[in-house]
């Protein structure tokens, strides 16, 4: 049997994962932790070890990173981002031709075919206002938690449109909103119908049919799936059904894909020996070098 790690590391987020990397994939141990203003490769070595201890594998065959993990010491492997979530996401749920990655900085819409070669993407211009860090930044103004967002959102009788075009801008609205007394939930609802107008035009410049799967730090925001299938509704009159789909493992999604990679390079290879065994220390960016 074979045993790989995926390593996703993110704007905001440090993800990985412990894969039977079989003919069928499955996740033994998952962990993911907030950079914040931490030294990313402390929290690499942070979610390595805990998923080597909750898997209780005694070796990985092949340790993949993707993302930004380019450096990590002790990877055997780097693999591009659109390529980990493609895959990640068909693992999740087979039925998937297109993952909207929500990040913490972008979001991406990738095309992908039944074996996860990406046929095509596009992606959010710079501007920062359809990206995760930008919902925690007028969560953390708002004075609500990332876990209340989606179900605050969803009781908005009234939603509060804003600026969809910079996220300056946007912030500059919910502060005029606040001020003017506009209810935190109508805000909250604003800002989903705003995002999700952008996903909605990224999807469609990629003629986007079919299944949607959500992956990165939103993809389970039920405020934000909910406005995303309104803004998706009118192409569904135009003749272009989407259904959108997610998992609770979908901000794994990327470092999932790369262990099945990984495993997949392991084998074409022909590898020979571990990348790691429990007789020696966990692999950490300190013993590493």
């Amino acid at each position: 049997m074979t045993i790989t790690a995926g390593i996703d590391v993110g704007s905001g987020a440090v993800k990985a994962v412990v894969v039977d990397g079989s003919a069928e994939p499955r996740v033994l141990a998952h962990a993911a932790a907030r950079i914040r203003r931490r030294d990313v490769a402390t929290v690499v070595d942070e979610v390595m070890g805990i998923v080597l201890a909750e898997s209780g594998v005694d070796r990985l065959d092949y340790i993949a990173s993707t993302g930004e993990g380019e450096e990590i010491p002790f990877a055997t492997g780097h693999f591009y981002g659109m390529t980990t979530h493609a895959r990640g996401a068909l693992m999740l749920d087979p039925r998937a031709r297109i993952v909207l990655d929500i990040g913490a900085l972008h979001t991406r819409a990738v095309a992908m075919d039944g074996h996860g070669k990406v046929l095509d993407y596009k992606m959010t211009s710079q501007c920062a206002s359809g990206s995760g860090q930008f919902l925690e930044n007028i969560a953390r103004y708002l004075g609500v938690s990332l876990a209340e967002v989606g179900p605050l959102s969803l009781t908005a009788p009234k939603p509060e449109g804003v600026s969809s075009i910079c996220a300056v801008l946007a912030e500059t609205d919910v502060i005029n909103m606040v001020s003017r007394g506009i209810a935190t939930n109508d805000i909250l609802r604003g800002i989903h119908d705003s995002m999700a107008g952008r996903f909605a035009r990224l999807l469609k410049s990629l003629k986007a049919e079919g299944v949607v799967f959500l992956s990165g730090g939103l993809a389970n925001d039920i405020g934000l799936q909910a406005s995303l299938a309104d803004a998706l509704a009118a192409e569904r009159r135009n003749g272009a059904e989407i259904i959108l789909s997610t998992d609770p493992l979908a901000i794994h999604a990327g470092a999932l894909g790369a262990a099945i990679w990984g495993a997949f390079r392991f084998h074409r290879l022909g590898t020979t020996g571990a990348a790691w065994t429990s007789t020696e220390p966990l692999p950490t960016h300190e013993s590493a070098r």
